[in-house]
């Protein structure tokens, strides 16, 4: 039986256009984009092509976009560059739902180099408390850090409007954008961004790669200092396949995002409608309408993730929970935590999250499923 993937903001499938792109430069042109020779610079060549490729999708100039290994690379050189450029100033500002990759770093900087964190926390809907973030805002802050798209219930964040408000006080601004890019139009010449962060393998291109937007006049500190790539701003030789698979990636996703917002939404739509009336006891975690139009975290009260997981694999359905069992206690993510989502349904929450392969066949064979399983499990007959 087929796999159905519906996992897809945790790591999506390479598409095979961009599988294609990539493979003549792991093979027979696997020259050094850095050497002079004509050999090497056919390799430059598509490097320079993918560049433009991904300062298209969020409409930036080449010049502004640095390759990275992944989103996270992404985002802790963006706070490194962040409190390195205004070393005097010790307060950050992100948020209680923000990936590790921000969060962590903003924990240790708090509690090993003095650094004052504001974790701005959310609704029940998991919408930004934004009286208290621009009460937050002081002549000490160095950043505000905010994710755009929540990678556990798709809740969209006011980017632009926070971009804005630290624009006018002077305040460095970086978006976490991993889960939005290819998602949801972006456009740093209208936002007030100066950095961004994006990973390939969120929308179709490979694992291992990213890219950080720097806006045009700020400069970066490398968390890799070696050789001139990247015009002198990340050490080490360009992972050059994966690279390439990213622009061909962005070139689609730009094209392609009208399909995101159409087909892939109305599947959402009709998943999480056909769930909500025909298991009792569901609920949709955060926000109904900012949101990705490819998330639904939804939960089911009386059962626990895990165990929904377990007999969902079986049948050969990959999704993921927002909980984790460890042999003392059943815990529910840091996200619904900061939502003060009620144990009953944080414990049963599964994250379904669709992507332009997915079919109306493959939903409803999802539904007929989870009727099942929750029904099973409500019963203890697993």
């Amino acid at each position: 039986m087929k796999i159905i993937y519906i996992d897809n903001n945790a790591t999506t499938k390479v598409a095979d256009e961009v599988i294609q792109e990539m493979l003549p430069f792991l093979g027979e042109l696997y020259g050094n984009p850095s050497s002079t020779y004509g050999f090497a610079k056919q390799v430059d060549k598509k490097i320079k092509q993918a560049r433009q490729r991904v300062a298209d999708l969020i409409n930036a100039e080449p010049k502004e976009i640095i390759f990275t290994s992944c989103g996270t690379e992404s985002d802790n050189t963006a706070i490194y560059s962040a409190i390195k450029a205004f070393p005097e100033k010790k307060h950050i500002i992100t948020s209680s739902v923000e990936h590790p990759a921000i969060s962590k770093v903003c924990t240790y900087l708090e509690k090993t180099k003095g650094y004052e964190i504001t974790f701005v926390p959310v609704n029940k809907k998991g919408l930004l408390d934004l009286d208290l973030l621009y009460s937050s805002i002081s002549n000490n802050t160095a950043l505000i850090s905010l994710m755009w798209a929540n990678n556990e219930t798709g809740v969209l964040f006011p980017i632009k409007e926070i971009a804005e408000k630290a624009r006018e006080k002077g305040i460095l601004f970086h978006t976490d954008a991993v889960q939005a890019a290819g998602k949801v139009a972006i456009d740093v010449k209208k936002v007030s961004i100066d950095m961004l962060s994006i990973s390939g393998h969120k929308f179709h291109a490979p694992k291992g790669v990213g890219a950080l937007y720097v806006k045009k006049g700020f400069k970066i500190s490398s968390l890799l200092i070696g050789g001139s790539q990247e015009n002198g701003q990340r050490g080490g030789t360009e992972n050059t396949a994966s690279i390439i698979g990213l622009g061909k990636a962005c070139e689609i996703a730009r094209k392609e995002l009208p399909i995101m917002n159409n087909k892939v939404r109305k599947l959402r739509d009709y998943l999480e409608s056909q769930l909500l009336e025909k298991i009792s006891g569901s609920s949709v975690n955060g926000d109904l309408d900012k949101r990705l139009s490819n998330t639904l975290s939804i939960g089911f009260d009386g059962v626990r993730a895990e165990s929904i997981l377990s007999l969902l694999d079986k049948k050969k359905i990959c999704a993921s929970s927002g909980s984790a069992c460890t042999s003392e206690c059943v815990k529910i993510s840091h996200v619904l935590m900061a939502m003060k989502t009620p144990f009953k349904s944080g414990a049963g929450t599964i994250r379904f999250s669709l992507s332009r392969y997915n079919t109306k066949k493959e939903i409803d064979y999802i539904i007929t499923t989870m009727i099942a399983v929750i029904q099973k499990l409500r019963k203890k007959e697993y």
